[in-house]
């Protein structure tokens, strides 16, 4: 008999994995593997920000607002958003989100020097980007000198799920990435033990 998975990226479960306290292990494992495309991937530890309140009644893939925020060693902020539905407004909507945490980084008369920065991690359930990547980071960039960032206070990825199931070869053995993507997919099933 063959049993339905769970999706492993339904707000729910994702946050049971990844966002409460005694999670910070695996958190910053997947994170230490994200950002290792942007070169931030020595994080030591991570302490997980629960202000959210997250209840069962959404086992479902309803929307929800941010799944995991956390505070990195280095004091970077991080938000990891798993929108399995296309909503169509996907940049804006991280970049809100980004906004957000930017602002509530400091006080009201604070030095801007204070200001955290803050990484947005997406991941997408629906495609997004017309790129062939399934991991895109963006920066402040010059236009003509590609090469200037601006500042690293925002930094924003987007990882596509849909592009990861269409892979013809994912190397799980070599890739980290890929080894946590095929976890997060639901498409696996699971066969049920005979005792």
């Amino acid at each position: 008999m063959l049993e339905r998975r769970l999706n492993p990226l339904n707000d729910f479960l994702f946050m049971k994995y990844m966002g409460e306290k005694g999670d910070e292990e695996q958190l910053t494992a997947f994170l230490n593997v994200v950002l290792e495309k942007t070169g931030k991937n020595n994080i030591k530890s991570v302490t997980i920000r629960e202000d959210r309140k997250v209840s069962a009644d959404i086992l479902g893939d309803k929307s929800n607002e941010l799944d995991v925020r956390a505070k990195m060693d280095d004091g970077s902020i991080v938000n990891i958003e798993v929108q399995l539905r296309n909503v169509r407004n996907m940049s804006k909507r991280s970049l809100f989100y980004w906004s957000r945490e930017y602002n509530k980084s400091i006080e009201g008369g604070d030095d801007y020097v204070k200001l955290s920065n803050v990484i947005a991690i997406n991941i997408l359930g629906a495609e997004f980007l017309p790129i062939d990547e399934v991991h895109a980071s963006f920066h402040l960039r010059e236009d003509t000198h590609k090469d200037y960032i601006l500042t690293d206070a925002l930094e924003m990825h987007f990882i596509d799920m849909v592009k990861f199931g269409r892979l013809k070869k994912k190397d799980i053995e070599h890739n980290a990435l890929h080894r946590w993507l095929t976890f997060f997919d639901k498409k696996p099933v699971m066969k049920q033990l005979k005792t």
